[in-house]
């Protein structure tokens, strides 16, 4: 979400959404971790051994955790449970290969889209953009829902353990070592997505179905489509355990039945909302633009501490859910075979009386700080020679600018990144 002072919003909203802590859920039992990574653990101290639920991202950094657990206990982690495959919860995992435990995941409810491994580069290079991982850390102010992770910052890399127990049920229900546990199948974020049911205690472990700002219901990293219905269903599930305590895989824990019960509704109820009214403008023929510009948010949500849009935004979700729904075509039949992109630019620069034009156009936006639009004519100029130096240039400010503007952590890095790339090819 573009804002005059987006960036200074973006520094508020880390501030106070992830400071590193340790919260004490049941005394001497169940704990919260949060700000030693770029995601959250937690862990059960059961009749033995620790049961761990999920990692940190780095192995320097899982360390760090090993050292924290044994402050509260001198026993081992027997048992790892990873609430979703994203690196970042479990690229902590071989700092407790020692204790060789048991490593609980579920498989995906959708299989993955067949030769996906086909675009491991350009997924990398979006990846990369998206999460900032080649800016300084004056520039990438935070990875949104978390501090930078540990490989950005000189503290470890990914150590991975491979699952050794993957449920393929709806729901088990395990007794680990004096502990009962109810892990089920909950997809939204991801489609392996499981939630940590401890009944004795009341307390619920969701992944990252819920954190404290507006979800990425569309990756611009790219991926096959997050089935937003399927997330409000599994946010209806998570209300259902009417849980005194929710412990997210980012952000801050949420104490109290009353307060867990009303964050996930309003979650719940303003994800559903953006759903229904996308389907519902597609439906009146809407093209994709259409749609996400006629898809707000309302106040009531939108004023939320934990709706803010600092991760997704609800314009890309609209996008993501337009797609995912009807695919690439808007039903508007000159988009069925629209020139070549080089073609259009040409013809649309000589109607604009040339490049000189389009460049003090450029220039004239830029200053008035119109940068959407100054980057919009500086791609028509690139789309028509790609060797144009003085449009990548502006193109570059532009981009930094929208930068500065973006609230979205993903959305401002993929703006500076990209505008540092520019500068540094001219």
């Amino acid at each position: 979400m573009l804002q005059t002072n987006g960036e200074q919003m973006l520094k508020d909203f880390t501030a106070r959404a992830y400071p590193r802590q340790v919260t004490e859920i049941i005394p001497g039992i169940i704990y919260h971790v949060m700000g030693y990574g770029h995601s959250n653990a937690s862990f059960i101290i059961s009749e033995s051994s620790v049961i761990l639920i999920d990692t940190l991202d780095s192995d320097y950094r899982a360390q760090k955790l090993k050292s924290l657990i044994a402050g509260y206990t001198d026993k081992p982690v027997k048992t790892i449970i990873y609430t979703h495959g994203h690196p970042d919860h479990r690229g902590g995992a071989g700092a407790f290969a020692d204790s060789r435990p048991e490593i609980i995941a579920f498989a995906p409810c959708k299989p993955v889209l067949g030769r996906t491994d086909a675009l491991n580069e350009v997924f990398l290079e979006r990846g990369n953009k998206q999460f900032g991982y080649s800016l300084s850390d004056e520039e990438n102010i935070s990875q949104g829902i978390g501090i930078r992770e540990g490989k950005t910052q000189g503290e470890g890399q990914y150590s991975f353990l491979p699952p050794t127990t993957v449920y393929r049920e709806e729901k088990v229900l395990r007794d680990i070592d004096g502990v009962t546990l109810e892990l089920a199948a909950a997809p939204g974020e991801s489609d392996d997505q499981l939630l940590v049911w401890i009944p004795s205690h009341k307390v619920l472990c969701c992944g990252d179905n819920y954190y404290g700002c507006w979800p990425n219901l569309y990756p611009i990293r790219g991926g096959q489509y997050r089935d937003i219905s399927a997330w409000v269903d599994t946010l209806d599930n998570l209300r259902a355990y009417q849980a005194e305590y929710l412990l997210p895989g980012h952000t801050q824990p949420i104490l109290g039945a009353p307060a867990v019960r009303k964050t996930l509704t309003n979650f719940r109820d303003a994800i559903d909302y953006v759903l229904r009214e996308t389907l519902k403008g597609m439906n009146q023929g809407l093209s994709m633009d259409e749609v996400a510009e006629a898809v707000k948010l309302p106040e009531k949500w939108a004023s939320l501490p934990y709706l803010g849009e600092y991760y997704g935004t609800v314009a890309w979700s609209v996008r993501g859910i337009y797609t995912g729904y009807v695919g690439w075509f808007d039903g508007n039949p000159t988009h069925l075979n629209p020139l070549p992109p080089k073609s259009r630019a040409q013809k649309t620069i000589a109607l604009m009386g040339g490049q000189d034009s389009v460049l003090s156009a450029i220039k004239q936006a830029l200053d008035s700080k119109d940068y959407q639009w100054g980057i919009e004519l500086a791609d028509l100029l690139i789309a028509a020679d790609s060797s144009n130096q003085q449009a990548k240039q502006y193109k570059a400010q532009g981009l930094m600018g929208l930068g500065k503007m973006e609230t979205s952590a993903n959305g401002r890095h993929y703006y500076l990144t990209c505008a540092k790339e520019l500068l540094s090819g001219i």
